[in-house]
């Protein structure tokens, strides 16, 4: 491969980084066009560790030959076969003594003393070549502070040093385009995470200055565990926070399947918005979640129960109103929520749960737009005073089908 080559590759990885090709196409174009201009790279596999709440590391793979799973993305490590190979891997070697570089000649007498080498040497492959290309302090984010890469030959001889020479050239700028995408994706993450879909995709695209809102009607959930206190006061502190987890994810999981976008989440508390063309499919949506959560309790209450550990329930207030739905807060600390009188009063409605000995409360004007099909058992509770609000306001529930 001649210099001319070297600047048009580089000039592809650049312009595919700041296009935001994904990870696994720019190491497939990467190799595809320094096998055309012969460098006999005949299989690859990248690795970037990940800030995500799910997986620990993300690998990107690419055969000349054979179809591959392109991207493969990997949970926290734990006692198991991945961590194991990951411990005998070339790249954790790297990781661990600092090195930048490391070769094992498969057709000599290199020891075959990583994972998957000595497939490699059964499979006809000659040589091996694993590097890593670390990034400094201020470009690290969370534990993404290096890309590690391995290529693989069938080449007679294996690889020549001028292709060596080539991959250290030229790897600098694929590790640099795959950092563009992947620190791109995190920010996303990040603030799908902790926002939420929509209101990260408003952040995302721009919206992140003070005051800047939207009025929107919506329907509102507000829900708190039961008897939460009491059961926080009682039971191991080291139980709080697991217990949490379970039911939190009981009752996010049930708004986001429904549709719904969960906005706080304070203690045991969670504060969602549903928004749809008409207020009636945004009420519908709102039900849809609560029996989807339903059933999500009967499930974890059992398994809680088998393990020995606490189990309770949720309180669920309903209304629907209209919102502001942007950011709030200071210059430089914002908050991307829904405000206004509405959400005051749906935090009113739950607090009355447990003295009116309802798991479900609802609003007369979400009451009043529920679609015909879900308001079989729908019952009124009177009027009832909602504190800070001035009027008494109906109440309603769904009551237990006979």
């Amino acid at each position: 491969m001649d210099d001319r080559h070297v600047i048009e590759i580089t000039a592809w990885l650049m312009q595919s980084g700041l296009k935001g090709m994904p990870e696994a196409d720019l190491l497939a174009g990467f190799c595809e066009r320094c096998r055309a201009n012969g460098l006999p790279i005949e299989r690859s596999v990248a690795v970037m560790d990940a800030l995500h709440p799910i997986y620990e590391r993300r690998a990107f793979r690419w055969d000349s030959r054979e179809p591959v799973e392109r991207v493969s993305e990997y949970g926290f490590s734990g006692p198991g076969v991945t961590a194991d190979n990951w411990l005998r891997s070339a790249f954790h070697h790297l990781e661990t003594t600092g090195s930048g570089e490391i070769r094992r000649r498969l057709i000599k007498e290199d020891p075959a003393d990583f994972y998957l080498l000595e497939d490699l040497r059964s499979a006809g492959f000659t040589d091996f070549i694993a590097m890593a290309h670390r990034f400094g302090d201020r470009g690290t984010i969370g534990d993404i502070d290096c890309f590690f890469s391995h290529f693989t030959t069938r080449s007679g001889e294996g690889f020549a040093e001028s292709d060596i020479a080539v991959l250290r050239d030229l790897l600098p700028c694929l590790a640099l385009a795959v950092k563009c995408v992947t620190i791109s994706g995190v920010a996303g993450t990040i603030a799908k995470v902790y926002l939420g879909q929509d209101a990260a995709n408003q952040v995302l695209h721009g919206k992140i200055t003070r005051g800047q809102s939207d009025r929107i009607s919506a329907a509102l959930w507000f829900s708190d565990l039961a008897n939460f206190t009491h059961i926080s006061d009682t039971v191991d502190p080291e139980e709080i926070i697991p217990m949490l987890n379970d039911y939190a994810d009981a009752v996010i999981s049930s708004v986001q399947e429904a549709g719904g976008e969960v906005l706080k989440l304070m203690g045991d508390g969670t504060l969602a918005i549903f928004k749809g063309r008409r207020p009636s499919e945004a009420c519908s949506a709102a039900l849809t979640a609560r029996s989807l959560l339903d059933k999500r309790l009967l499930d974890l209450n059992a398994q809680r129960r088998i393990e020995g550990r606490p189990v309770t329930d949720v309180y669920l207030g309903l209304h629907l109103g209209e919102v502001f739905y942007g950011n709030i807060g200071s210059e430089d600390r914002l908050d991307f929520t829904v405000i206004g009188p509405a959400v005051n009063e749906v935090s009113r409605i739950v607090s009355l749960c447990r003295a009116l000995q309802r798991r479900l409360l609802m609003s007369a004007s979400f009451a009043a737009i529920v679609p015909a099909s879900q308001i079989d058992n729908l019952h009124s509770i009177g009027l009832h005073v909602l504190r800070g609000v001035n009027r008494a306001q109906e109440l309603f529930t769904m009551m237990p089908a006979a």
